[in-house]
């Protein structure tokens, strides 16, 4: 039969096991999304059924970009990668917008951006009405 001392002791091992793998899952959810963000011109963080992240791709292709979009509600790891988002960019919500690594924010961020013709000037091309 284990000693008290014995089984505080297996108690600590399996906290400290639990808690390295739970921060270095975190490190690995935090390290994917500023690894696409950096490897992408145009990243969205979105789900598929949100109204704001339809709203904010629609933007994207009025100016006939193509965003790369990662799916958080179609991913088995998606709730992970949106708390890594609230590490990033201090934010849980979605869509989350970043244009060649710039954090542009939330839907009404984007179409605030869109509209005063800065979201055209990060991308380089001409807005609609400039055409």
């Amino acid at each position: 039969m284990m000693s008290r001392r014995s089984r505080m002791a297996n108690l600590a091992l399996v906290f400290l096991f639990t808690t390295s793998l739970y921060t270095s899952a975190r490190a690995s959810h935090s390290s994917f999304v500023k690894k696409t963000v950096s490897s992408h011109h145009i990243v969205i963080f979105s789900k598929s059924y949100c109204p704001y992240c339809r709203r904010a791709k629609a933007v994207f292709k009025e100016l006939n970009q193509s965003p790369h979009i990662i799916e958080l509600d179609e991913r088995d790891d998606g709730w992970d990668l949106q708390d890594a988002l609230s590490e990033v960019v201090g934010r849980r919500t979605v869509p989350q917008v970043f244009v060649n690594g710039k954090h542009i924010g939330g839907s009404d961020d984007t179409v605030e951006a869109f509209e005063s013709g800065k979201l055209a000037e990060l991308l380089g091309v001409a807005k609609k009405d400039d055409l």
